[in-house]
This record gives structure tokens, sequence and C-alpha cells, in this order.
């Protein structure tokens, strides 16, 4: 007979590969599930031991079905006495595409009507429909005019296993997580005697379901105690509970002999509460040690052999965060470097994120959401031999020279001003055109990292000389600095439709905390385009702190906030931090708690900076405002500074005190102040030499800066 066995998108090549290992005589992958061959004795094997399959469906009949009349009468010719009796319940799933029956309420509708009117006209009875647990539960598949009316062997889907007691948020299903086990190399692992670990294990699923693998426990054993998985009059009950016997012996050998070498940790408490009740209720409350514990303070283990299995959040109820997939695959490489890992990712970037390199990578589907499966074997890939140094080309020997030629000119001045973070190049060889910005951690373990922007090369230029051209720079900056390739942030610019684009930014969610005066700031150097420092306003922030004692505060286009530290710390009286990114808020709550001045004195607000300015009324001493150059945000008015900075400033300057000043900037190079609209209301100075650090002096053009007191 043939047989259906529907499964999660992604996962249908290994549950062929299961129903093989199970008996079908035949088993191909097909559209979300696998087609299979076999006799009755397999179905029921796979109904008991498969781990993949959400059903199992044992087809009645397969008919033309152009339109719901076709469908009502070929039901109504089934003999349904041999089913069902007239005093059972029903219940019918249905999947429904084409044109000739389009709803699949509807359809399912109609298969019950059928079978129920079949019954009144035979005996005046009539079955009765229980969605939950029916008697018999019909699945309807309809496809391009043909029709396959089957029987739910399981009575509904065989994710459950019947241990769980407890759930968290965002549960992952029994199926997919023996995909990951699966895909990951548990069964080979475990009879090694390795062991299994999940950092983030919420309510126990990956372990729970990774010790029953290992205990060769068949996943349906208790998915329905003592009963039958269905009452359908054809199901063979003698055959059912010969193979249940058989896998209860089998459990009971297996479970006797698991080791304790499973190990589960999560930073929420209630997940750690339901994850022991979870295992309890599987028989395995002794054999599985969970402890509430932050990812980052992850702990070697024993074995020296085993796998890592995590579910990391990622959809739309638990927000993705790419910083906390780098902690993990941080942690990871640290506690356990020589063990295997299998991670679902909430996708691509995501899995990048974590800064694992993986052996596989595989698209699996938590329900409607596609995922990135990676498996790394090991975690830590094994260090390459080191191949001997390269002498550096005659360009790059260039770009060396100038480099170390830079770094020797403007030493006096960085120790001078205690700068540690600064621009050290910027196309001073034209044909290596390139900005290299040098980023210090603070601390005493402090890490240098190096951000290179490539500029765009001329249309005259091939290329592939711009692609040489900039990869010696690289070679040659790695070398001056000593830096591995790891520490380098890339931004290079890619040619394709619609002109020159940057290429892919990097998801490595790697927070960096460097210090500007008395400041210390978090960076993010590598998952955008700006680092969340803008290196140039250096003299302008450091300003701000110095005349910022006993003010109010204001930063407009606040960005992530480097400004509103720098007034803080200086001894702001209050300070309001307006931008329309919650992203670039949060960032700058986060600079002012690690500089311990977080507080109600100082407010964060998500709003469009000119609507913000037309409803405001209080007064300020000390304003900065760095509008874009061009916004079109979907939540706000569009922004042209130069078409709308006369309004900007008029809004600006009527929010400072009579004795405040404001000082205004933008990069715009084509930038003209009309001095004329904007000197009715205010009084205003360039001050654009001033604002301009030493290791930008070499492009003027970076920003202008004026400086604007009210008449």
């Amino acid at each position: 007979m043939k047989f259906f066995l529907p499964c999660a998108k992604g996962l249908e090549y290994l549950l062929a590969d299961e129903l093989t290992a199970l008996g079908a005589e035949r088993a191909t992958a097909g559209r979300a599930g696998a087609n299979a061959e076999g006799e009755a004795d397999f179905v029921y094997r796979a109904l008991l031991h498969s781990r993949l399959a959400s059903r199992v469906l044992w087809p009645l009949a397969e008919f033309d079905c152009p339109d719901e009349a076709a469908l009502y009468a070929a039901v109504g010719q089934i003999d349904w006495r041999e089913h069902l009796g007239p005093e059972a319940t029903l219940a019918v799933d249905a999947n429904v595409s084409g044109t000739g029956i389009t709803h699949a309420r509807f359809a399912a509708l109609r298969v019950k009507d059928a079978i129920v009117d079949q019954w009144r006209e035979r005996s005046g009875t009539r079955p009765s429909v229980d969605t939950e647990t029916p008697d018999l539960r019909l699945n309807l598949a309809v496809r391009k005019g043909r029709a396959v009316l089957s029987v739910d062997l399981g009575g509904g889907s065989l994710h459950r296993r019947g241990w769980r007691r407890e759930q968290g948020e965002a549960p992952l299903k029994e199926t997919l997580a023996a995909a990951v086990l699966m895909r990951g190399g548990w069964p080979a692992i475990a009879a090694e005697g390795g062991a299994l670990l999940d950092p983030m294990c919420g309510s126990g699923t990956l372990l729970i379901e990774g010790a029953l693998m290992a205990a060769g426990v068949a996943p349906g054993l208790a998915r329905h105690g003592d009963a039958a998985p269905t009452r359908w009059l054809g199901f063979d009950a003698a055959l059912w509970n010969a193979l249940l016997a058989e896998a209860r012996q089998q459990a009971a050998t297996g479970l006797a002999a698991l080791q304790p070498v499973y190990y589960g940790s999560d930073a929420d408490p209630h997940a750690i509460r339901a994850a022991s009740r979870n295992a309890m209720a599987a028989g395995l409350g002794d054999l599985i040690r969970f402890d509430r514990r932050d990812v980052d303070a992850l702990a070697p283990l024993p074995q020296a052999h085993g796998l890592v299995v995590c579910n990391p959040p990622y959809d739309a109820r638990l927000a993705a965060d790419p910083a906390l997939y780098r902690r993990l695959g941080q942690a990871l490489l640290r506690a356990v470097p020589d063990w295997h890992a299998a991670l679902l990712c909430g996708d691509a970037d995501l899995a990048r994120a974590t800064g694992l390199r993986a052996d596989k990578t595989y698209t699996v589907f938590n329900g409607a959401l596609e995922c990135s499966l990676i498996v790394c074997r090991p975690i830590k890939p094994p260090e390459r031999e080191a191949r001997p140094p390269q002498p550096l080309s005659e360009g790059a020997q260039m770009v060396a020279n100038r480099l170390r030629k830079n770094l020797r000119t403007g030493k006096s001045w960085r120790e001078r001003e205690g700068v540690s973070c600064f621009r050290v190049y910027d196309a001073d060889l034209p044909e290596y055109a390139a900005a290299i910005d040098v980023y210090s951690e603070d601390g005493p373990d402090a890490r240098r990292f190096l951000h290179v922007q490539e500029y765009e090369a001329p249309k005259t230029i091939p290329e592939a000389d711009a692609r040489r051209r900039f990869g010696e720079l690289v070679r040659a900056a790695a070398e001056v600095f000593e830096l591995p390739r790891e520490r380098i942030a890339l931004k290079t610019r890619a040619r394709g439709k619609g002109g020159s684009k940057y290429g892919h930014l990097d998801q490595r969610g790697e927070l960096l905390t460097v210090r500007e005066g008395a400041a210390r700031l978090q960076v993010n150097l590598f998952d955008y385009l700006d680092t969340g420092l803008f290196l140039d306003h250096r003299p302008t922030r450091l300003r701000i702190a110095r005349e910022a004692a006993g003010k109010r505060f204001l930063n407009l286009f606040a960005y992530t906030g480097a400004a509103t530290v720098h007034a803080a710390l200086g001894g702001a009286a209050a300070t309001t931090t307006v931008d329309l990114s919650s992203t670039y808020l949060e960032w700058c709550g986060r600079n002012l708690a690690l500089n311990g001045v977080a507080g109600p004195q100082h407010r964060l607000v998500q709003a469009d900076v000119m609507a913000w300015l037309q409803a405001e009324r209080s007064q300020y001493e000390l304003v900065f405002c760095d509008p874009p150059t061009f916004s079109n945000s979907a939540r706000a008015q569009d922004f042209d500074v130069q078409k709308d900075h006369v309004r900007l400033l008029r809004l600006a300057v009527a929010r400072l005190a009579p004795d405040g000043v404001l000082i205004f900037s933008n990069n715009f190079r084509r930038f003209r102040l009309d001095e004329a609209a904007v000197g009715e209301f205010a009084q205003v100075r360039e001050i654009g030499r001033e604002s301009i650090p030493p290791d930008f002096a070499r492009d003027a053009k970076i920003h202008r800066c004026w400086e604007l007191r009210p008449r």
C-alpha cells in the first residue's frame, strides 16, 4: 500500500531516510512530507516510532474532484459502515489548492455531510462531530483537481509525545527538535558515550527528546497511554498491541542503561521549572541537570565529547538579538570548543552572528518561519597551518609606509589629548581610496580594531583594479597594526543595478566599549554602515562636556546619544534626547547606563524632530543639532537639510533660553546656510575649523558647524 506522512518543510529527505530505516519498501521525499510504500506492519511501526512525521495517513480513496458536488458524491460512494459506527464521532481536516474548491473548511464540511447523510439514510442515526478527540479523524487533500481521502491513524499531530506538562512562550515542536538532533549527529554521538547540552533550554524539549532518542524510547509510546491512537474500525488492534509491547521492553532496557550526561541551562527561572517538570513526566528526572544560568556563564563540562543543541529566540514574539547569538557563539567556543553543535537560528544573518563556522547549513521551517539550522563539527575548527607571510606588494608597501608615518605624526597629539579612537588614513594615496579608523577598547585588556570604509572608485577604474587595491590596503593595515582579519571591519562597495552600493554587512552583534574623554561609549563596528560614534565630532562633544554644567541640554537627531552622555557627565541639570529610531534610543540608554548617569532627569524621546519641536515648550541652555542630509522615513515627513534647515533652526532657536547656544552641524558637502533668513532670528558664527579634529584635517569638508544664539 501507499501512504503519505506529512512533516515540517525542510525535513522531507530526513523523513524519507527514517521511513526506510523503519521498514518501508520505498520512501521518497514529497511536498512537506514523504510518500512511502509498505505493508501494514510498516505503517504501524512508523506511527509508533517516527520522530519526524507529523501524521500518518492511510488512504481510503483517490478520485477526481473538480468541484464540491464531485467531492460529496465520491465520499458518499464509500461504505462508511466499514470505518465507523452510527454513534461514533468524527473530525475532518482538509488542505485544498486549485480553482475547483478554494475553502478548506467548506471542503471538510462537505466530507462530513456526505458521511452523515449516508448513515442517516441507512439507519436514521448519524455520527457526531468531535474536533478534539474523535473516534475517527479523516484527512482530505485536494490538489490540481484530484482528491485523496485518508484515515489519520494517529488521531492528530504526532509531535505530542505525552510528557509535556508545561511550555514556554514559543515552544519548539518535538518533531523539529528531533530533526535538529539528527542533523547534529546525536544518535552516533550518544552511542559513543557523548553528552548533550542546551544552554538556552527553555522548557527542555531538545534535551528530553535527545535522551529519549538515545534510550530508544518510541516517541508514540506514551502519546495515548494504553488506548489505541484511533477507534477506526479498520485499525488492527492486535498488531498495534504487539508493537507496543515490543516498544515498552525496548524503552525499559534503554532507560536503564542511560547515563546522566544531559545538561540544560536558561536565564529564566520559569523555564527551568517547566523543563524540570517535563523531564520528570518523561521519566528522566535524575538524568538531566537543569541550572539557572545566563549563557555568558556557561562553564566547561567533564565530558570531552558531546553535542550542543540550541534554539535561540528569533520570532516576532521573542525578538531576535544578534548580540545574543554572538554571546552564544563566544560561550561555546570558550566552554566546549571540541564538541559538535546544531543550532536552530532565525535566519542566515543570525546564524552568521554566532561567529561560528558551519560545516553544514539546512533550511527548515518552524511553523511558517524559515530558519537556518547550522551544524558545526567541531565548534572550534582546527587551526590551519600557518603559511609563511608573503611580502607586501609595492602598492601595499606604500600604504604601510603612509600608515606608519601618520601614526608617528599624530602620536604626541593623541597622547596629550588621551585619544584612543581616531582616523589614521583618509585616501592619503588617491589610488588607495578608503578611510581607516582605529578603535581601541577601554580597559586593562584592551583590544584594537580597525574600521575600513572603501570610497567609490571612479568609473574609469576597472572593477578588478579597485578590488586589488582595496585588498592591498587591507593587507597593509593588518601588517602595520599586527591584527588578525577578524578584528578588521570592512565596509566595501559593490557595483550593481542602480549604481555603487555597500555590500553585505555582518551580523556579529559584537559591541565594544571605547573611551572618549570621561565617557565610555558602545560601538558596533561590523553590523552597520556607521559605528555608533562619529569620530569627526569629537571636539564638539568635548566642548558640550565642558559647557553643560548646570544646564538643560537638548540633543536633536541624537543617533546613539554620545553627546548626551558627555553632557550628563559634564554635570547637565537635565538632558533630552530626541530621535526617530527606537534602536538608537535604546543604544543611547545603554550608553547612559554604562556611565552611571541614567535616571528620570535624562529623557529619551522617540519622535520626528520637526514635529516634536513644534509641540515642545521647554527651554534649554545648550542644544546640539546634527541632522541627516535627507530622510524619508515612513513614520515622519520627508526631511532635506538644504531645503528645510531654516525651518528647523527657527524651531530649535525658539527652544533656547535667552542666554542659550545652539550648535548646528551637518555633513552635506554642498550645503549652503541661508544666512539672511537665519539672521532674522539668530546670531550666527561659523565654527567649522575649531570643530574639526587634527585626524580629520585632510578633509575640511567632513562637516560644517555653526554656533547660533537667539536675537
